[in-house]
């Protein structure tokens, strides 16, 4: 099944990770075979990157999301501000207690759902 081409200024639905939820977004930039690169919250404008159609950056508004706790279930595309590396996006979870979290271009691999 070929990958759907998108245009500059083409409105998308995504996860927001600042807002929380899925959104409309606007896409800023694509590549030459029409990937996103670079895609735009229309609700609270955090902008996000990717590369080979994976998220590589955000950029997060004034809008942040909840604090990080290791108690606390997430899940893919939700946001969280982490007391030693910032605001981050959470891009995979691994295993039952392990989530992948893209704090602004690095991943790091979290524990979460901690009883």
């Amino acid at each position: 099944m070929p990958k759907k081409k998108y245009a500059i200024d083409e409105k998308t639905e995504a996860m927001c990770s600042t807002c929380d939820t899925e959104s409309a977004h606007t896409v800023v930039t694509v590549t030459k075979l029409g990937q996103i690169t670079k895609m735009v919250c229309d609700v609270c404008e955090s902008v996000s990157t990717f590369k080979s159609g994976v998220k590589t950056s955000i950029g997060m508004s004034s809008k942040s999301g909840s604090p990080y706790d290791r108690t606390r279930k997430y899940r893919k595309g939700q946001a969280m501000l982490h007391s030693t590396f910032g605001q981050g996006e959470v891009t995979a979870v691994i295993e039952p207690q392990k989530i992948d979290v893209l704090f602004g271009d690095q991943t790091r691999r979290l524990i979460h759902a901690q009883a």
